[in-house]
C-alpha cells in the first residue's frame, strides 16, 4: 500500500479522531455536570444530545460548502471548531454556555463525519479503499478511547476535574489544522472544478503513473454532466433505492443502542453499584475492546467484503444484546457477565456496524452527488444517534435495562434480515465501477 496514500488517510483521519473523543468525552463527565448544573434525567439526555444538533447542522453544511470549496479545507474549519467547543465548554459555568460550545462542537463532528470518509474514500486506490476508509473508524474508536482514558486519569483532579477532561481536545484540534497543510485535494473535487492537471498530479502520486490517465478518464466520464448537483437529483429513479439504503443503514448503525453505551457506560455501571472510578475504568476496558476489534474490521473489510461482516456483527449484537437483557430480568447486574456482554456487544459493533457502514455509505453515490447523498444519510444517522441519547436514560429508569437492552437486541435482528436482502456488495471496485454498476442494476 502506497505510503504517500497512508499518509494522507491518517491524517483525514485525525477528524474521525476528535469525532470520537468530542462525542464521547461527556461519558465521564455526566455524574459531575448532572450536579453542577442541577439537571433531571431529561435536562441530562438533552444536556448530553446538544452536541448532536450541532451534528445534523454540520453535515447539512459540509455538504454543500465541501464541494464549493474543497474537502480540505473545511476540515482545516472543522479543526478551528474543536478548538473553540473545547475551550468553551471547558471553561463555562452557566449551563447556556456549556450546550452552546458542545452544539459547536457538534458541528464540527458533523462536518468530520462527512467529509474525513468522503476524502479518503476519493483519494484511495480501490483495491485498499475499504481499509483505508475504516481508518477512520479506527480514529474514531481511538478518539473514544482517548476520551475514557483522560476521563480515567482526570476524575481525581478536584471539583473542576470534568473541566481538565474537556478541554484535552485542544490539542488533536491543533494537530489536524496544522497536518492538512500537508494533504492534497481530492481529485474528484479537482476535476469538478476542471482543475484536471491537479487531479491527474494527485493520482499519479496515490495510484501510481501507469493507472492515473485511465482513473482520469473514469473520473471526467462521470462528472461529464456539468450542471451543479441539487438535492432533487437523488430522486431520480436510479438514485432513490441507494438514498434509501444509506439512511436506513445509517438509522440502523445508531438505533442498535451502541452511543447508550459510549454516551452512559459510567452511568450504567455506577447505577449497578460501582463508584464512578470504577465505573469509568470498565468504561476504559470498552474503549480498548472498541480498537483492537476495529483493527478485525480492517484487516477483513477488503477480503470478505461488506455484507458479510455487516450479517456476522448484526448477529452478534443481537446475541449480546439478548443476554444482557436476561441479566436485568433475573436481576443478576451485580457480577462480571454485565461488562461480559457490552464488552462482547462492542466487540461485534466495531467488527461490523462501526466502520463498515461509514464505508458503504461512501462508496453507494455517484461522483457527482456523493456529498450531496452522503448529507442526508449522515444526518439521518445523527439525527436517529440525538433521539436514541434523549431517550435512553428515560428508558432506563422508565421501562428497566431489560426492556430496553430487549428492544435493542430486536432492532439488530431487523438490522441483519435488511442487510441480507437489499445491501450490495460493494468490494474491490472503483467508484466510477460501482457508480456504472449499482445504477445499471436498478
Amino acid at each position: 500500500m502506497n505510503p504517500y496514500v497512508i499518509m494522507i488517510s491518517v491524517i483525514a483521519a485525525l477528524g474521525g479522531l476528535l469525532f470520537g473523543f468530542d462525542t464521547a468525552v461527556i461519558s465521564g463527565t455526566i455524574n459531575f455536570i448532572q450536579p453542577y448544573f442541577g439537571l433531571s434525567e431529561a435536562g441530562l439526555g438533552w444536556t448530553v444530545s446538544s452536541l448532536l444538533f450541532g451534528c445534523i447542522a454540520g453535515v447539512f453544511i459540509a455538504g454543500k460548502a465541501g464541494d464549493h470549496y474543497g474537502r480540505k479545507k473545511v476540515l482545516m474549519l472543522a479543526a478551528m471548531l474543536f478548538f473553540i467547543s473545547a475551550v468553551g465548554s471547558a471553561s463555562s459555568h452557566e449551563l447556556i454556555y456549556f450546550i452552546a460550545a458542545r452544539i459547536l462542537g457538534g458541528l464540527a463532528v458533523g462536518v468530520a463525519s462527512i467529509l474525513s470518509p468522503m476524502y479518503i474514500a476519493e483519494i484511495a486506490p480501490a483495491k485498499y479503499r475499504g481499509s483505508l476508509v475504516s481508518m477512520n473508524q479506527l480514529a474514531i474508536v481511538v478518539g473514544i478511547l482517548v476520551a475514557f482514558f483522560t476521563n480515567y486519569l482526570l476524575v481525581d483532579t478536584g471539583i473542576n476535574n470534568w473541566r481538565w477532561m474537556l478541554l484535552v481536545m485542544a490539542a488533536p484540534a491543533i494537530l489536524l489544522f496544522f497536518s492538512l497543510f500537508l494533504v492534497p485535494e481530492s481529485p474528484r473535487w479537482l476535476v469538478a472544478r476542471q482543475r484536471n492537471n491537479e487531479a491527474l498530479t494527485v493520482l499519479t502520486k496515490t495510484s501510481g503513473a501507469e493507472s492515473a490517465g485511465k482513473e482520469l478518464l473514469e473520473i471526467e466520464e462521470t462528472l461529464k454532466i456539468h450542471k451543479e448537483s441539487v438535492f432533487r437529483d437523488l430522486m431520480a429513479p436510479k438514485i432513490k433505492p441507494l438514498i434509501y439504503i444509506g439512511i436506513i443503514l445509517a438509522v440502523f448503525q445508531q438505533i442498535t443502542g451502541i452511543n447508550t453505551i459510549m454516551y452512559y457506560a459510567p452511568k450504567i455501571f455506577a447505577s449497578l453499584g460501582d463508584s464512578n472510578q470504577s465505573a469509568l475504568l470498565q468504561t476504559l476496558a470498552i474503549g480498548c475492546t472498541n480498537v483492537v476489534f476495529t483493527f478485525i474490521a480492517i484487516a477483513f473489510i477488503d477480503r470478505f467484503g461488506r455484507k458479510l461482516l455487516l450479517l456476522i456483527g448484526s448477529g452478534g449484537m443481537m446475541l449480546f444484546l439478548f443476554g444482557l437483557s436476561s441479566l436485568y430480568f433475573m436481576k443478576q447486574t451485580s457480577g462480571i457477565m454485565v461488562l461480559v456482554f457490552i464488552l462482547g456487544y462492542i466487540a461485534c459493533f466495531c467488527a461490523s456496524l462501526g466502520p463498515v457502514v461509514w464505508v458503504v455509505i461512501a462508496e453507494l453515490f455517484p461522483n457527482r452527488l456523493r456529498s450531496k447523498g452522503m448529507s442526508v444519510a449522515i444526518i439521518a444517522l445523527w439525527i436517529a444517534c440525538t433521539i436514541v441519547s434523549i431517550a435512553f436514560p428515560i428508558m432506563l429508569e422508565k421501562l428497566s435495562g431489560g426492556i430496553t437492552f430487549l428492544i435493542f437486541a430486536v432492532i439488530c435482528l431487523a438490522n441483519l434480515l435488511y442487510v441480507w436482502r437489499y445491501v450490495p456488495e460493494t468490494k474491490g471496485r472503483t467508484l466510477e465501477e460501482l457508480e456504472h454498476i449499482l445504477t445499471k442494476n436498478l
